[in-house]
């Protein structure tokens, strides 16, 4: 199946398959480690309920590559000031703190009507918020 490119950079590349799904391989400095930090942050902000984040699709981690739902478009009109509210509402709502809160990791889905965040590699995982209700895995 044919992917469309979306980013080939020097940390890794992302392409779009024809069904809209994203694929992420890793490469680079400290690639293994920043695989392991994404697939586990998506995990836990599936386990606890975060609708505005890609969902794990396949995992494959001998050749450092998942693939998951696709987040929409790169929100480049957002302002620091939202982009910093979205941040601050993933960490305080869901615990989980983005290492990289910059706009360039928000993107609009179409789909779903708001925005998303993306790219967390960079990411860490704290003690899950009071009240939060943990969805069963599986």
């Amino acid at each position: 199946m044919a992917l469309e490119p979306l980013k080939d950079g020097i940390r890794s590349l992302v392409r779009i398959d024809f069904y809209g799904n994203v694929h992420k391989r890793f490469r680079g400095t400290d690639a293994a480690e920043r695989y392991a930090t994404e697939v586990a942050v998506l995990k836990v902000l599936e386990e606890r309920g975060c609708p505005y984040v890609p969902r794990l699709l396949e995992q494959h981690p001998e050749e450092l590559y998942f693939v998951s739902t696709n987040c929409g478009q790169p929100a480049n009109q957002i302002t620091k000031e939202k982009a910093d509210r979205i941040f601050a509402k993933l960490e305080r709502d869901y615990g989980l703190r983005h290492l990289d809160a910059e706009a360039r990791n928000i993107t609009y889905s179409d789909k779903l009507g708001c925005f998303c965040v993306i790219d967390f590699e960079l990411a860490e995982i704290l003690p899950p918020p009071p009240g939060l209700i943990i969805l069963d895995g599986k």
